[in-house]
């Protein structure tokens, strides 16, 4: 990618966003499309360096339950296991033939045992065979009351439950153009009171070494009241853009970021969520124009909002604007 070697000299920098400014020590993007920073942390264990309870609040769910469902099955082998070893005849009322049959025996025992059920066909005789049966009943009661937190963390963790378009367009807008990007909610909740940030973050050429800059960018609103629907953030090019001097071929071969952060109020939680995500020159399509994504129902009585349109658009002429940005830029 080229390195741009002119801004607008109207765009302020910023030097409190977190990320650093020395361009030849980062690889890839700021943030990944979820948000989450595009980090990897060296010089410390693997074990020490991972939080397991937000690890596994932030999974996908069926992630989770798979991992609850593996260590169900897991642990009840191993118990089985130590059970067989000890000798099934120490556990009464095990009616059984092959060794199979017996070591099935032994798994079922030890999942009664584990969850704390006991239908009581099958018990432990002598000390050792009781006391695996203690801490397999002990570890059970521990791990179920560790699984209930965290199911109940993840269902009552609030989430901001926005979608952001795939694609940040280069659109025309009033009479020049302008960045336009969309996010709306897909759940069954109400977000009120909805603000967003967006910083530009530009590589660009200083003394012969590419350097970030982050750069603070205006736009049409930056706060709606409600979030019903969806919602397109537009960042207009004008004197105040750090884009403001970009021709179209440095939108093409350019590399900059843009971080969007929004958060909202959520009245059911009565709580502020957040949510955050980025658009790469990549990701962005020049000349088009986002499509509607609501429309009134058959019955007049509804408005319909189609979330698979979130990322539709069409294309748009804006090579009128980029005429006079070409003088610009070359003055």
């Amino acid at each position: 990618m080229a390195l741009l070697r002119k801004l607008n000299v109207k765009a302020k920098a910023e030097s409190n966003t977190g990320f650093g400014t020395n361009a030849s020590d980062y690889g890839g993007r700021f943030l990944n499309k979820n948000g989450l920073p595009n980090i990897e942390k060296k010089g410390i264990g693997f074990f020490e360096s991972i939080s397991w309870y937000h690890k596994l609040l932030q999974i996908p769910q069926w992630k989770f339950i798979s991992i609850i469902f593996l260590y169900y099955i897991s642990v009840n082998f191993i118990f089985a296991i130590i059970y067989f070893v000890i000798g099934v005849e120490h556990l009464a009322g095990i009616v059984a033939n092959s060794t199979a049959e017996k070591f099935g025996e032994a798994y079922f025992f030890s999942a009664q045992t584990f969850t704390t059920v006991g239908y009581g066909r099958i018990s432990p005789t002598g000390f050792l065979s009781s006391t695996v049966a203690a801490v397999e009943a002990l570890i059970g009661l521990l791990t179920f009351a560790i699984a209930t937190g965290l199911f109940y963390g993840r269902f009552s963790k609030p989430r901001a439950y926005l979608r952001f378009s795939e694609n940040i367009l280069l659109a025309p807008f009033k009479d020049g153009v302008a960045l336009m990007m969309r996010v709306a909610t897909y759940k069954n909740h109400n977000l009120t009171d909805a603000e967003t940030k967006l910083t530009a973050g530009i590589t660009v050429e200083e003394n012969g070494k590419p350097v970030n800059k982050f750069f603070k960018m205006e736009m049409e609103y930056n706060t709606v009241n409600a979030l019903p629907l969806s919602w397109t953030i537009v960042h207009p090019i004008n004197e105040d853009s750090p884009f403001y001097r970009f021709s179209l071929e440095d939108f093409k071969t350019g590399k900059a970021e843009i971080l969007l952060f929004l958060k909202a109020f959520d009245d059911m939680f009565s709580n502020t969520v957040a949510a955050r995500t980025s658009y790469t020159l990549n990701e962005l399509v020049i000349g088009a124009k986002f499509l509607p994504m609501f429309h009134r129902s058959a019955d007049s009585g509804k408005t319909i909002l189609d979330i698979t349109k979130l990322n539709s658009y069409v294309d748009a002429d804006i090579s009128f604007a980029f005429a006079e940005e070409r003088n610009i830029a070359n003055a």
